[in-house]
């Protein structure tokens, strides 16, 4: 009995160690996108405007990241047009309008609440019915890193102009 109760709790402790050891607070926002195959297309956005070190930076930050499907949601040769070095500027706006300084978590958020952006224009917050940036869906929020926290949005949110 003994041995079973020692095999029980050895096998529960090594099943959980990953989940335990997976601490998001101790990745900053460009590590837990990284990590994530939900955030390609971010990722590589990110790099190519040359905003990896700003992400990595103390912060905090607050990141309404697209996923790859919200990306390929844009019109056809979008995104390959926005990733040449040529249109840098514009990647820069569009990425940095997905960002707002400080850290906002969902439980501070109301409805029609607005947010200056990076990018210098302002974001509208939605509450009825489940939450919204511009109209993005958030499918996921609060996954706090350890210089901000990440929402997660079905579209990409453009700045007007």
């Amino acid at each position: 009995m003994l041995r079973r109760t020692f095999m029980a709790v050895t096998a529960a402790t090594m099943l959980s160690t990953p989940v335990l050891a997976d601490d998001h607070m101790a990745k900053d926002i460009v590590a837990i996108a990284s990590g994530s195959d939900q955030f390609t297309t971010l990722v590589a956005a990110v790099s190519a405007a040359g905003l990896v070190e700003t992400l990595q930076g103390e912060g905090p930050f607050t990141v309404f990241a697209p996923t790859d499907d919200a990306f390929a949601a844009l019109p056809e040769g979008t995104v390959a047009s926005l990733l040449e070095p040529e249109n840098r500027d514009q990647l820069v706006a569009i990425l940095t309008y997905h960002v707002v300084p400080g850290k906002v978590m969902s439980g501070d958020l109301s409805d029609g609440m607005t947010a200056t952006t990076v990018q210098g224009s302002d974001v509208t917050i939605g509450t009825e019915g489940g939450v919204t940036v511009n109209g993005a869906n958030v499918t996921a929020a609060d996954i706090e890193a350890s210089n901000g926290v990440i929402h997660v949005i079905d579209a990409v949110i453009l700045p007007e102009g």
